[in-house]
C-alpha cells in the first residue's frame, strides 16, 4: 500500500475530494513509534495531528500512582484533535500499545491550509469533532465502569 492510498482509505479521510486528500498528504510527515512511547503527554500544547495507519495506541488519564486506559485506537484512527485548537493543551496522553506507524500533521501546516481552502477547514474540523465527541463518551463510559455504574454501550463515530 503507498503512503497516497493510505490516506485516501484512512477512516479519518474516506470520502474526501482526492483533491483535498492530496493537500493532507503534501502536509503529513510519516512517524513511527515503538511499544510504549508517549507520544502525547496531557496538559502540555498540542502540536501535531496524528492518523494511525499501524499498530495501536491507548488514549489514558495519567497520575503518578497509575494510568487508566480511556479508550484504544487502532489503525484507520485518528488522534491529536486539541491541535486544531490554536494553542490548546492536550486533555490526555496517548502511548502507543505496540511498534506503530502514523501520519503526523502540525498544527500550523494545519491552520495554514485552512486559511487556504475553507471547505477542507469545515469538513476536517466537523470530523475533529467527531472525534472529542467519541472521546467524550469513551471517558464516560469509562468512568461509569470505574464506578460500578451501568452506562449505555458506547457507540463510535465515523472518524
Amino acid at each position: 500500500m503507498t503512503l497516497t492510498h493510505a490516506v485516501k482509505e484512512h477512516n479519518f479521510l474516506a470520502s474526501l475530494p482526492a483533491f483535498q486528500a492530496e493537500k493532507l498528504l503534501a502536509l503529513a510527515t510519516e512517524v513511527q513509534f515503538k511499544e510504549n512511547e508517549l507520544i502525547l503527554t496531557a496538559h502540555e500544547q498540542s502540536r501535531d495531528f496524528y492518523l494511525l495507519l499501524e499498530g495501536t495506541v491507548c488514549v489514558e488519564v495519567s497520575t503518578r500512582a497509575y494510568s487508566v486506559c480511556i479508550q484504544a485506537l487502532g489503525p484507520g484512527e485518528a488522534f491529536g484533535w486539541t491541535s486544531l485548537l490554536n494553542q490548546h493543551d492536550t486533555l490526555f496522553q496517548v502511548r502507543a500499545r505496540d511498534n506503530c506507524r502514523a501520519l503526523k500533521i502540525t498544527a500550523s501546516d494545519l491552520s495554514a491550509a485552512f486559511e487556504a481552502d475553507p471547505v477542507l477547514a469545515r469538513e476536517v474540523l466537523r470530523r475533529a469533532l467527531a472525534l472529542a465527541a467519541d472521546r467524550v463518551a469513551a471517558t464516560e463510559a469509562r468512568l461509569a465502569e470505574l464506578c460500578g455504574v451501568p452506562s449505555r454501550k458506547h457507540r463510535g463515530h465515523a472518524r
